[in-house]
Parts: C-alpha cells; structure tokens; sequence
C-alpha cells in the first residue's frame, strides 16, 4: 500500500498540473477572440465598402465647401447697399457713356421673380459665367421669396420695380409706399439695400420716378429694347437685342410677368451673338463704376 501511495501522488501531482496549464490556455485564447456577439455586431471589413466611406466623405467635404462658399457670400451682401457713384444718385441713366469705347453691355431683367423662368434664366446666366440685374416687383418676392434669396445668391443684383408695377399716377404718399415697401422686402428677404429703380412701363412722369430721384435712386431706364413683353418670335426678340447693342449699352428683357418661354429660348443666342462680338457682361453698378471711372480720367486729362 505504501509504494503503491507513493507512486499515486506524483501521477496526480501530474494531472492537476496538466488541468492547470489547460484553464489558463482556455482562458487566454478567451482573452484574445471576440465574444460572439461583438463578433457579430461588427460589420466585416470589406475593400469595396472602405472605398465608398472614402467617397461619401469626399462628398460631404465638398458639400461642406459650397455652403461655407454661400454663407461668405450671404455674409458680405448682408445690410450693403450697391456701390452707386453720387453722381448717379438722383439721376436718370439710359446707357453709360464711356470715352474708351469699352465693350461692355448690362443684362437686365423685370418683373419677377416668377416660377419657373427665373430659375431658367438663373441657370443661363451661371452656364455662361455673367451676372445680370433683376428689377423685382414686391408682390412677386413676397410670393416667391426663395427666388428673390437665389438671385442674390448667385452674386446678380437685385433690385426695385415698385410693389404692384402699376402705370397710373402716384400722388407722393402712393408713389412712398410702392418704392419704400418693396425696397424694404428687399432688404428683410435677401439682407442687401438696393439704390436701383426702374419705373413700370419706363413711365417717368406719374410720381414714381420724382420721388425714387427724391430719394437718391438711380432710376435705371435702357437703350436697347427686347419687347419680350409683346411675345415677338424668337429671332425677333434676338434681334431687337443685338441692332441696339452698343457700348455701355442696357438690355431690357423680362423674367417675370407672363409667358416668358420665349425670352428663356432666346437668351443664349443673345448672349452668344454678343459674345462674339467682343462684348463684357457687366452689372448696373459695375457699368456705372466704369462711366464714374471714365470720366474721372477725361477730367484729369483736362
């Protein structure tokens, strides 16, 4: 019995040892393997899904860019007005008369904003890299205010048509109220001040334009008419543009105000033709900076 004690205890001495060292191996590979069910609430690593992560980022950075782009350019019109040189404060302008013969020409657009054409002219103008002025009338921003903001947006410059784009006389308290309202609608809608009037119908004496002048507008009238507003056919409307373009010149053509299929289909023949002539699209106030320039430059020759 002793020997046969003797030789029992080593064995078991043995067993537990080998029982030991499988605990702790068990334990270890525990330690290293993910439970299954952390196993299973990751996704696996698949290349064709870390190629898409990387370009749905590049997306959002992209778009994070154009909205930091926007609000710079939010930020910069917010509360200013359009730089009007004083001396065409209070005065009428039909072109601008430039001593250099510089080819430049502005777009203008009346009566929207409106549904559909804005936005197509809109897209025209930004395909072709020009800025235009739109002369809003108030009752179609305050219906459409989000046209009103993309204007602005896209760096064109808006400005007064009058609220109702009425043609009869105004005594001085009616005309206040058409110009004041729709400027200040202007101003709570896309934030910018507009010095820039142009008077329905081109109409000068039924108290609209006495009190814009009054008020240091610069009533801005043109010199090359479209007539879009009689529906002409397009070539028409293409050349009652171009055999008045000139120098300095400002094209009258609406957005706003009816059917204007027309005006959107003849637009980028207009803008093409006068491209190939060597013509610069040009803003109201940029085309009024570069007269104010002109002639600051005779005057100092004299």
């Amino acid at each position: 019995m002793e020997n046969n004690k003797s030789f029992l205890w080593p064995e078991g001495i043995l067993i537990a040892l080998l029982a030991l060292c499988g605990v702790f191996s068990l334990a270890f590979m525990m330690l290293l393997r993910p439970n299954t069910s952390e196993a299973q609430s990751r996704p696996s690593i698949n290349i064709k899904d870390v190629s898409a992560n990387v370009g749905t980022q590049q997306r959002i950075e992209k778009l994070r860019a154009a909205m930091l782009t926007s609000w710079q350019q939010e930020a910069q019109t917010k509360g200013l007005a359009y730089p009007i040189p004083s001396r065409f404060q209070g005065e009428i302008i039909k072109a601008a008369k430039l001593t250099q013969a510089e080819k430049v020409i502005a777009l203008t657009f009346d009566d929207g904003p409106w549904p559909q054409t804005t936005e197509q002219v809109l897209n025209i103008l930004k395909s072709n890299n020009i800025k235009g002025t739109f002369f809003v009338v108030g009752q179609n921003l305050k219906n459409y205010p989000e046209l009103g903001k993309q204007i602005v947006a896209q760096g064109h410059v808006i400005a007064n048509h009058t609220w109702h784009h009425w043609y009869h006389f105004f005594n001085q308290q009616a005309a206040a109220f058409e110009i004041d309202r729709t400027t200040d609608l202007i101003y709570q809608v896309t934030g910018v001040k507009t010095n820039l009037f142009r008077p329905p119908g081109g109409i000068l004496h039924n108290g609209l334009s006495a009190y814009a002048k009054g008020q240091k507008y610069a009533v801005v009238m043109w010199s090359a008419d479209s007539t879009d507003y009689k529906l002409p056919t397009v070539p028409k409307l293409i050349n009652n543009v171009i055999k008045d373009a000139k120098p300095g010149g400002i094209v009258l053509m609406h957005d706003g105000g009816g059917n204007r299929s027309r005006t959107v289909q003849a637009l980028p023949e207009i803008i093409s033709n006068l491209k190939k002539q060597g013509y610069r699209f040009v803003t109201i106030p940029e085309l009024l900076e570069i007269e104010d320039r002109d002639q600051k430059l005779l005057a100092h020759k004299k």
